[in-house]
């Protein structure tokens, strides 16, 4: 069997087709952008590694008149077309540019990132200083621009000054291709100099207006921000979103590419795998898998068959990101603020929307969250139109970025009972993978919540051994809990660890003791006392007096609070708990 080279982590498509990558076939993108090609200016917007990068980069190669791509192309739908190749392929200027690394703690990092970007562009049209079609003036504003001498009122117009120039220069319009072109005002509205950065950014994206050197644009992003916000009179502008079907097959992998790319590779048996785990995003009229995920798990597959699936999604992010224990700790002292005040760096990845979102105090967001993690759904209304500066100003406009960012999706209408008022969507969670996220960023907000939370009755109740007030605290804090219906007892167990941690307090969890391994043991060591804790699932509200019964018992039987004594504790108290659900009863 001939080696199957999956390109994880690669988004040039002439370094994939060069070096015999494996390719899922968008060209197809190109021929339905092309039946359109008189609007001037389409902005794509899709959830994050769902194959941006790589289909504007095959557009560049498809385009550019400084190249030769047909060899790119051998083979690939677009070549079935001779008459449209002849017209388009390679016979056009084109400025292919990504703001996706634009990014910076402050709007001067930021501004010298943006400048590089710029720079980097310029330097690959060198060729225009040789131009007899440009003016001295052109031949200064690029000098200024690659020796970093220019002005930003030049790094504004830079842009559209660029396309002027290569049009006059090739004597044809240019194709102009733009890349995550709302990072920066991510970036910006996290750290703090949204306003500076959306100044510049508007003038950047000036080329858009009115453009008569522009034969067509495509622009992509994550979101829609609003046309006020950014494109300010720019004329002939379309979008299409993930609510869209234009162009729905051509950003995600659909089920038959998943199915040639099984069995091009052999493993067809992992099929309903990940499907369970990577599918199950709704893309105008179309289901699709997330390409990333799908090519990592394939990849992992071919090293190891017998590997499970994994949260790819949750280990991406652009630069920037913060391991979840630092983000814990960020919303440990956020949860009680109302949404408006999210502290930037809660925001750094696009999976922290999830924690700034489970953080309001709203009741009816936990019954939400409760419902999408049954595997259920909820109708809310979507915002299509965002401005980065007001992301977290509302529930609406949360559910919204969830929607956008690919963190829910909608549910066609044939599978629901009943159909949503004009402007809302049915949204559920897509699959096992962001299910399995979700679930995560529950158990770290709550553990960042409780921890920084007043637990003196908790501790009042442990120590004086007051098992009646330790049940009344835990029954009110269960009540306060997302559940996601995954009541097994290693959810207690954490629930009931992350309570008692970060006291002041040595708190063991299965640790080797006695006969046996305890669930938990709070130890003071300052004033020799403990509490030994051993926690039980009841199979009802019924049975939650025998299953406490049988925590003592097993305390007694492994003689656990013994061995506590033993190791020079004066004090030992001994608990059962039991729960059902977000019940629970506690006995000494």
């Amino acid at each position: 069997m001939k080696k199957v080279n999956i390109p994880v982590g690669r988004s040039d498509f002439e370094y994939i087709r060069k070096n015999d990558f494996y390719y899922i076939d968008k060209t197809g993108l190109i021929e339905e952008l092309l039946k359109t090609s008189a609007r001037q200016v389409t902005l794509i917007t899709r959830p994050r590694r769902f194959g941006k990068t790589l289909n504007m980069s095959m557009m560049a190669e498809f385009f550019d008149i400084q190249k030769d791509s047909t060899f790119l192309f051998k083979g690939l739908s677009i070549s079935k077309n001779p008459e449209l190749c002849s017209v388009w392929m390679n016979q056009y200027p084109v400025v292919f540019i990504s703001f996706r690394n634009v990014d910076g703690l402050d709007f001067q990092q930021a501004y010298a990132k943006l400048y590089s970007t710029i720079e980097d562009l310029y330097n690959e049209h060198l060729c225009l200083m040789k131009s007899k079609n440009l003016n001295p003036n052109d031949l200064r504003f690029i000098r200024n621009i690659t020796e970093e001498t220019a002005a930003q009122v030049h790094i504004e117009n830079s842009l559209l000054r660029l396309t002027r120039m290569l049009s006059a220069h090739y004597g044809k319009p240019v194709i102009l291709l733009i890349d995550e072109y709302d990072v920066p005002l991510a970036k910006a509205s996290v750290k703090g100099y949204y306003r500076e950065m959306l100044n510049v950014m508007r003038g950047v994206l000036s080329v858009l207006k009115d453009n008569a050197a522009l034969c067509f644009a495509v622009v992509t992003g994550c979101l829609q921000i609003m046309k006020e916000s950014i494109f300010t009179g720019t004329n002939n502008f379309v979008t299409d979103t993930i609510s869209d079907s234009r162009l729905d097959k051509y950003f995600g992998f659909t089920q038959v590419d998943v199915d040639q790319l099984l069995q091009d590779t052999k493993l067809s048996d992992h099929k309903e795998e990940i499907k369970e785990w990577y599918n199950g995003y709704l893309f105008g009229n179309c289901n699709v898998y997330c390409p990333w995920d799908v090519m990592n798990h394939v990849e992992n597959l071919l090293l190891d068959p017998s590997a499970p699936p994994a949260d790819y999604w949750e280990h991406t992010s652009h630069d920037g990101s913060k391991p979840a224990a630092q983000v814990s700790t960020v919303v440990a002292g956020a949860f009680s603020r109302p949404m408006q005040a999210c502290p930037p760096s809660l925001c750094l990845r696009a999976n922290d929307i999830i924690y700034q979102f489970i953080s309001t105090t709203e009741a009816d967001v936990n019954d939400k969250f409760e419902t999408l993690l049954a595997g259920g759904y909820i109708i809310e209304p979507i915002e299509p139109h965002l401005t980065y500066d007001i992301l977290h100003s509302s529930e609406r406009n949360l559910w919204t970025l969830l929607y956008f960012t690919g963190y829910l999706t909608r549910m066609q209408i044939k599978d629901i009972p009943e159909t949503p008022a004009d402007g809302s969507l049915a949204l559920t969670i897509p699959n096992a993978e962001i299910r399995k996220l979700f679930q995560k960023s529950v158990s770290e907000w709550f553990l960042a919540k409780t921890q920084a939370s007043d637990r003196s009755e908790l501790f009042n109740a442990l120590w004086n051994g007051d098992a009646g007030q330790m049940q009344d605290f835990l029954n009110d804090t269960l009540f306060d809990t997302i559940s996601y219906h995954d009541y097994q007892e290693s959810f207690y167990h954490a629930f009931l660890a992350g309570l008692l941690s970060r006291k002041g307090y040595k708190v063991e969890s299965n640790y080797e003791n006695g006969l046996g391994r305890s669930d938990i043991v709070v130890k003071d060591r300052k004033k020799r006392r403990a509490a030994v804790i051993e926690t039980k699932i009841a199979d009802s509200e019924n049975r939650l007096a025998a299953a406490c019964e049988d925590a003592l018992k097993q305390i007694n039987k492994k003689q656990y609070a013994a061995a506590v004594q033993k190791a020079g504790y004066r004090q030992v108290t001994s608990f059962g708990i039991a729960f059902y659900q977000k019940q629970c009863r506690a006995e000494k």
